[in-house]
């Protein structure tokens, strides 16, 4: 298994002031080990510099412990799936990820490289306390970053799923391509709180989502999780277009289901390849030997995806293979148009 190590990931460790003694930093501090600490006023000085290599930081990642201020609850994306529920949200406990994707859109939305750790959850959690007196809440906690590959490190998904099971009117999805098996033990079971595991092609896994586990590794998680009570929903999403493509989904769909209880899945998502046309363009300078972000896409609205042919074959293929396996009701198929 390809596994990431919390204890000497990070190259430097940058500390905002006002943050450097709150109980949470120095928990994470107790946790890693560090060349350096250097404290800051605020992590712009250091995320929103001009001119950063956001792969060159990659290679060599620092931690920003950091306070978030200012809007901390956001509407959900148009290119994101609600899953049915009409008051979708998403939040951003933390800026960037542990992986490195060739396609992912944080390339393009972030001028860092780096890793930025808000450690002020109380914040969160006062927020929509607010939001669920005026309605329930589907909210998205893991799309900046993926908490469950942290979870040694931080302990949110543990404390969100507390909070979660204390707010009756909230669910939460964590989407992941983690692949833990030893922590379900230390996390209470909230019927409100989804595991969701994206599962790719084997060969878009090792060209594309650099230091990720396997989707056989992912599977292996996702059963752990199942066998222990919780909700775990898959997600082939995004599908990327590679040569062959229908006979390696087909494969694809067929290796999942032999290694994971199907008719225990809470649902499915599927989903092409999208993203917003400005986050793409900044990619693209930055992955020019990819041929996933690299591929003549079509524009709507703003936003790229694969020409009306290929996004429909592609979703298609993984729809009719699902079909064998799960219910039609539980898949939820993401369109552009």
């Amino acid at each position: 298994m390809r596994t990431l190590s919390l204890h000497n990931r990070f190259d430097h460790i940058y500390i905002e002031k006002d943050v450097a003694d709150h109980e949470r930093t120095k928990k994470i501090l107790a946790k890693i080990k560090y060349r350096n600490i250097i404290y800051i006023d605020h992590y712009k000085d250091i995320f929103n510099r001009h001119n950063q290599s956001v792969s060159l930081e990659k290679e060599c990642q620092s931690l920003i412990i950091a306070k978030k201020e200012g809007r901390l609850i956001y509407d959900g994306s148009p290119v994101c799936q609600s899953f049915g529920n009409e008051h979708f949200y998403y939040t951003s406990l933390m800026m960037n990820c542990m992986y490195d994707c060739k396609y992912c859109y944080l390339k393009g939305m972030y001028p860092s490289g780096h890793m930025v750790i808000f450690v002020n959850l109380e914040d969160y959690f006062s927020k929509i306390e607010e939001i669920l007196k005026e309605h329930p809440m589907y909210l998205s906690i893991s799309y900046d970053s993926d908490l469950l590959s942290l979870e040694g490190l931080t302990g949110y998904v543990k404390k969100w799923i507390e909070f979660v099971d204390v707010h009756e009117n909230l669910s939460v999805e964590i989407r992941t391509k983690a692949a833990p098996l030893n922590i379900w033990d230390d996390l209470k079971k909230c019927s409100r709180v989804i595991f969701a595991y994206t599962i790719s092609l084997d060969e878009v896994v090792k060209n594309n989502e650099r230091l990720t586990p396997s989707s056989d590794e992912r599977l292996l998680s996702a059963n752990a999780a199942l066998n222990h009570g919780f909700k775990v929903r898959l997600c082939f999403d995004p599908l990327i277009y590679v040569k062959d493509y229908e006979e390696k989904y087909r494969g694809l769909i067929s290796n999942v289901a032999s290694k994971i209880e199907m008719d225990k899945i809470e649902d499915v998502s599927v989903g092409t390849f999208r993203i917003s046309a400005e986050f793409l363009k900044n990619i693209r300078k930055q992955e020019r030997s990819s041929s996933v972000v690299q591929f003549p896409f079509e524009n709507t609205d703003g936003y790229y995806h694969y020409p009306e042919k290929i996004e429909e074959k592609l979703a298609q293929v993984v729809f009719s293979s699902l079909k064998r396996y799960i219910d039609e009701d539980k898949i939820f198929l993401w369109k552009s148009r």
